[in-house]
């Protein structure tokens, strides 16, 4: 039998740690917080303990890098390195919102070069390789054609997105910022923002859906990503259409 490539076990993965999440989703179990702020469940620990030992068996040559996982600085050293975030979306998950997804990505060199999403509840599965498109549930996606802000679909942090500069624009927000971005990559909604610092497991996954969809995503400048780093962090998210994209640019950019 054929090896598997790497989508397919990325992809197997995520259903396999959605049905996990699922168990937990909307029952009795353990809770606290990480550093005395981020929401943290058994379901999260849970989520990752399954994705650490089945994509580590399937590639252990690969790094790992993960939200609930201690940081390996042997990471560093790997051309291939799995990216993971076992529950984005932990708050909507608590509150029994079905807006949290499992992300898992393979960056290669800094860069994304396969990556699947999944949303256990509404159970869409968004997955991409670079050059092959974007899909959800097995059907190609693309984002919306619209290329100017006014009255555009909006996601993020309405306290960010409805005061000046922005034009009047329909804001709403989803815990899971992985979700948002898969959201713009379907055509759901026009565009993702964010003002505030996000870590390479939000984003790894969703960087490269968003792309092969025909979409961009970079930080508040323009600058596009590089994972895998030292720091984890990432500083601002904008996630649109090339068109679009370049207007929310140049706005923040005044």
């Amino acid at each position: 039998m054929p090896e598997r490539d790497d989508l397919t076990i990325l992809e197997d993965a995520v259903r396999a740690g959605g049905d996990i999440a699922r168990k937990f989703y909307g029952g009795d179990y353990k809770r606290w917080s990480k550093d005395g702020v981020s929401p943290v469940t058994e379901a999260d620990l849970a989520v990752d303990k399954h994705l650490r030992e089945t994509l580590t068996a399937a590639r252990p040559e690969y790094g790992w890098l993960s939200e609930e996982s201690a940081d390996d600085p042997a990471r560093l050293s790997r051309s291939h390195v799995f990216v993971v975030d076992p529950i984005d979306g932990t708050v909507a998950f608590l509150k029994n919102r079905p807006h949290f997804t499992i992300c898992a990505a393979v960056v290669v060199d800094g860069k994304p070069v396969c990556g699947a999403i999944y949303n256990p509840i509404s159970e869409e599965l968004y997955a991409a390789r670079v050059g092959e498109g974007a899909r959800r549930n097995g059907k190609a996606i693309h984002l919306a054609a619209r290329d100017t802000l006014p009255e555009c679909a909006m996601l993020g942090d309405r306290t960010q997105l409805t005061c000046a500069p922005w034009p009047p624009m329909h804001v709403q927000n989803r815990n899971s910022v992985a979700y948002r971005i898969m959201l713009v990559a379907d055509g759901s909604a026009d565009a993702s923002v964010s003002l505030t610092a996000k870590r390479d497991w939000d984003l790894a996954a969703a960087d490269i859906i968003l792309a092969e969809a025909g979409g961009l995503l970079t930080d508040a400048s323009g600058n596009r990503l590089t994972y895998n780093r030292a720091s984890t962090l990432q500083s601002s998210l904008v996630a649109a259409n090339p068109a679009l994209h370049g207007a929310i640019i140049a706005l923040l950019r005044q």
